[in-house]
């Protein structure tokens, strides 16, 4: 690797644009160098081979070169065997790469957050428990990229108990209140990332959704609209 050439990057694509007539910009997860962009130069034409390997969710190694803030790309491949999402997890996997784009700024190292996707991809695909799996990539991204939450004690720095009620405030995090809407239990849960009961996933979604709204500055992920109109057709 030189000063403007990297080889053989692991990486992910977490979405893609056309550029011009022939061409795609596509935005990428890096192991070593974070959120990227690069130029995807004629692969668009009829003839490419490589357009087919330029897919979400695929373990790619990509080599790229330039000096601008936009790369071009010079080689792609596989790496080693994959599994697909599929059904309602591959559109979980497009608000994932989404919550990824809106959290980590480009060219801002997070080794962590490679992991964590790689990982969070692998529960998509093989555990049918994908509302644990989204909440459990969220608290992990959160962590990352330093808005970590303060899970196991409250707000006056009292130890969680599961058998008590809390508010959360994002910044004060959990408040015991007689009328709270989220049990002790659901905290301790979410901090050890063990969420199988029914109303502990439903808990710890609206923290969650909370937490992510407020860092979002309320800004609405298209993704997630989509999987609700999915989950709702599915209902009826």
């Amino acid at each position: 690797m030189t000063e403007n050439t990297v080889y053989l990057q692991p990486a992910y694509i977490l979405a893609q644009r056309k550029y011009r007539e022939t061409s795609l910009i596509i935005d990428i997860l890096t192991q070593d160098f974070g959120r990227i962009s690069l130029l995807a130069q004629g692969v668009r034409k009829p003839k490419s081979k490589t357009a087919g390997l330029l897919q979400a969710f695929l373990p790619l190694n990509i080599s790229y070169f330039g000096k601008s803030d936009l790369k071009t790309l010079s080689h792609v491949e596989v790496s080693g065997e994959f599994d697909t999402l599929q059904g309602i997890a591959l559109y979980c996997g497009f608000y994932v790469n989404e919550l990824i784009t809106c959290f980590l700024h480009k060219y801002d190292p997070h080794p962590d957050v490679f992991i964590c996707y790689k990982n969070c991809l692998a529960r998509l695909i093989s555990d049918p428990n994908i509302e644990a799996s989204l909440r459990i990539f969220e608290l992990e991204l959160i962590e990352a990229t330093g808005y970590g939450l303060e899970l196991d004690y409250d707000a006056n720095s009292n130890k969680i108990d599961p058998l008590l009620t809390y508010h959360f405030d994002v910044e004060q995090g959990a408040i015991p209140a007689v009328d709270g809407q989220l049990s002790g239990k659901t905290l301790l849960a979410l901090k050890a990332k063990q969420l199988l009961e029914p109303q502990t996933l439903l808990e710890a979604k609206l923290i969650m959704r909370k937490v992510i709204a407020t860092y979002l500055n309320g800004k609405p992920l298209k993704s997630r609209a989509v999987i609700n109109q999915i989950m709702q057709h599915l209902e009826k």
